[in-house]
């Protein structure tokens, strides 16, 4: 369905709802001004003026979203009054502009408040510098931003309101298309030939990094969208459990394809071959009953089962279920009745994601297996209603080791130097050079990221301006056709931000040509020297990082690599102890907190990753090391899961001796850190027995792995291995049994 399609491409339709709001915003701006007869200039600040007034307001609350708006329009008002006073004082119009730069960026320490103020008066005094704002002309503007801002706010709270609860509803959805996509991807990896591995591969591993990417999207709007803190974490507990399993099909179907067992879909490389082996061991019968669960399991995901019994649907939920019991499991090798088991694992997710999101279901049509998963269901559901949680501390870096603080400094180092370079190049519009400067630095934290955002801007400006020559000339002097196209290219450049800033800078400068064009200045010329103050913006945004309290991206990615392990010590060693009878703790905020900063790894990682960089070497090694550290957080999110169910599920118990295979565990992340922190540290990572051998008990006649299901072990020994070979990738000294 179309409907589905696009809940899964734009999750919670944020990109689309941002375009909608913005774009409403700027036409209704335009047909008020129109209909006070307002002239052109008038009309371009206006709808500049509503389109920062919309995307600026960052908060998820309605109500702080309101009171930001309002305190935006004095703001301004006041912006525009300076922009206006000092456009015939060169110097002083200069020096304003840099500490307006300095205190629009300093401002972000005060979060999405401080943000959004900041960034619109930054936007209105470029306006005033864009449409040549005068003193006499003030009580005009005044008017056009009043009617600007109020139009925001109609667009933004009455034509396409958006509510947290709602917000959340949608990314709900999007999860669950987004979990049937992933199934069907799983089951073209089951059918694919030889020739089609690779690329079902590539699916499954897609598929599967969008699941997460919207599970950390819900994770985000839990606390605004959700009744209390008990449902809050019922949610998170059943999205993540959804997506655990979801993922671990993925590898028991992997592993089921191949002679060797999978251990992480994204097999260290992103461009590394899949298992050849093509067939399936029981292909036949085995194979053809895999695909019929698969699809089954996509129905279930998809569609809820009806409330009336008897139905076909409750009986297949009903037969996945059961392949949770061991006596249910078809005649298969057992790779395979491992897919069996991992289904019905998957459907127990699907279940207990209908009941947090949908409430209770109908239970007429309950197996026994079915009734017991309820059950298991319920318990856990007590337990994490009963739960309380911790609240945490962050040490707050201060002066100018506050990333605040630093940023804004560079800013305005990197805006002085543009516009003395920008004045050289036109004495006009030379802020095109300090806007550009001013945008590399948003959302950026080391050079090498500055440097990729600056040629990402380029490159779209440079495609832009030939884009804005075609439109221009076939748009001529028609003013309302010449909006209308505009509106398009806001919707396109809001929709397309998230994906591609290169396409927003494409949609951006071809807005401009546009607006040039209405504002009778337009020219071929003007838009070549729109190239040339882009590329001076970038380079002295470059230049500003590089040499003014640098944060050099070898620093920042240590630095973060250094957070992740961190994360996934807190995460592996909470998850062990609980594992092992100690007390229960909240795993699934931690498990999340190291997604977030592998997340911000990854990000940071894109100037050594980006296909540009002449460093190819250095290029795999970062993709390898991102790439283990995935499956790292694969298994320790596996484990918090796992350990969250202690409680009650009847099959999972906890057994002292992990605690020793543990401490090794948390030793060796120590060493990695350590060394990754300072190259000069002695600390070694530890290899030994493996972890089965590590759990044999001292007492004559006790069961080997006592009540610890294998699926522990396997995470636990996976986790342990995958450590080893990070240690290698990043120099780290590997002490050998016995030495």
């Amino acid at each position: 369905m179309l409907r589905d399609r696009v809940a899964a491409s734009d999750p919670g339709l944020l990109r689309l709802a941002a375009g909608l709001r913005t774009v409403g915003a700027i036409a209704l701006t335009l047909a008020v001004l129109g209909v006070l007869g307002m002239s052109v200039p008038h009309l371009v600040a206006g709808a500049i003026a509503a389109m920062v007034a919309t995307f600026a307001i960052r908060e998820k609350q309605r109500a702080p979203q309101a009171v930001t708006l309002a305190l935006g329009l004095p703001v301004a008002l006041v912006s525009m009054s300076l922009g206006a006073l000092l456009s015939s004082r060169v110097l002083a119009g200069d020096l304003f502009f840099v500490a307006l730069i300095f205190c629009a960026v300093y401002g972000r320490r005060f979060g999405d408040r401080g943000t959004a103020l900041g960034l619109i008066g930054f936007q209105i005094y470029f306006v005033s510098l864009f449409v040549g704002a005068s003193v006499s002309g003030l009580p005009e503007l005044y008017g056009v931003l009043g009617v600007a801002f109020l139009c925001s706010a109609t667009a933004r709270f009455l034509l396409v309101p958006e509510t947290p609860a709602g917000l959340l509803e949608r990314l709900r959805e999007a999860f669950r298309v987004r979990l049937a996509q992933l199934v069907s991807a799983q089951l073209a990896l089951l059918d694919a030939g030889p020739e089609e591995i690779d690329g079902a591969l590539k699916d499954v591993r897609e598929g599967t990094a969008r699941l997460h990417e919207t599970a950390l999207m819900i994770q985000g709007r839990l606390e605004e969208g959700t009744s209390d803190a008990g449902a809050a974490r019922l949610v998170q507990r059943r999205v993540a459990d959804a997506e655990i399993a979801a993922e671990r099909l993925g590898l028991l179907l992997l592993t089921a394809r191949s002679s060797e067992r999978a251990d992480t879909l994204t097999l260290h490389l992103p461009g590394a071959p899949a298992p050849r082996p093509g067939r399936m061991p029981g292909r036949d019968e085995a194979m053809n009953r895999v695909r019929r669960d698969l699809e089954a399991l996509r129905l279930l995901v998809l569609r809820p089962v009806a409330a009336r019994s008897g139905t076909a649907l409750s009986q297949v939920r009903n037969r996945l279920l059961g392949y949770r019991e061991e006596e249910n499991l078809p005649p298969a090798p057992p790779a395979v009745q491992d897919v069996f088991r991992g289904i019905g694992e998957a459907a127990r997710a699907v279940l207990g994601l209908r009941i947090a999101l949908d409430g209770p279901q109908d239970e007429s049509d309950d197996s026994p297996a079915t009734a017991r998963s309820r059950e298991e269901l319920d318990a856990e559901d007590a337990v994490i209603e009963s739960g309380e949680e911790d609240g945490g501390t962050q040490e707050e870096l201060t002066g100018l080791r506050r990333p605040t603080t630093r940023a804004a400094v560079q800013v305005a180092v990197g805006s002085a130097l543009a516009i003395v370079g920008g004045e050289f190049l036109s004495s006009q519009r030379w802020y095109w050079a300090v806007l550009t400067c001013w945008i590399v630095f948003i959302n950026t934290a080391s050079t090498g990221e500055i440097l990729v955002k600056g040629y990402r801007r380029l490159l779209g400006t440079v495609l832009g301006v030939l884009a804005g020559i075609v439109l221009a000339g076939a748009v001529g002097q028609h003013t309302w056709t010449a909006f209308a196209l505009v509106l398009v290219l806001v919707f396109a450049m809001f929709y397309t931000a998230p994906l591609s800033y290169t396409l927003m800078s494409f949609f951006v400068t071809a807005a401009l040509g546009l607006l040039y064009t209405l504002l009778h200045t337009y020219s071929l010329s003007v838009l070549v020297l729109r190239v040339e103050e882009t590329a001076l913006g970038a380079a002295c945004g470059v230049i500003a990082a590089a040499f003014v309290l640098p944060v050099r991206t070898d620093r920042r990615t240590n630095d973060l690599l250094v957070t992740v392990l961190e994360r996934l010590d807190e995460v592996t060693e909470a998850a062990v102890d609980q594992l092992s009878g100690g007390s229960p703790e909240e795993l699934l905020d931690r498990a999340r907190d190291l997604d977030q900063a592998l997340a911000d790894l990854r990000a940071a990682t894109q100037p050594l990753t980006h296909p540009i960089t002449p460093l190819r070497a250095r290029r795999d090694t970062a993709r390898y090391v991102v790439a283990l550290l995935e499956t790292c957080a694969y298994h320790a999110r596996s484990l918090a899961a796992t350990a969250e169910l202690l409680p009650t599920h009847p099959s999972i118990a906890a057994d002292p001796r992990l605690r020793r295979a543990g401490r090794r565990i948390g030793e060796n992340i120590a060493a990695i850190a350590a060394h990754v922190a300072d190259e000069r540290s002695t600390a070694r990572v530890e290899t030994g027995p493996s972890i089965a051998s590590l759990l044999e008990s001292e007492v004559p006649g006790t069961p080997r792995f006592g009540r610890v299901t294998d699926r522990v072990l396997r995470h636990v020994q996976r986790l342990d291995e995958t450590l080893v070979g990070l240690a290698r990738p990043l120099d780290v000294p590997v002490a050998t049994p016995g030495r």
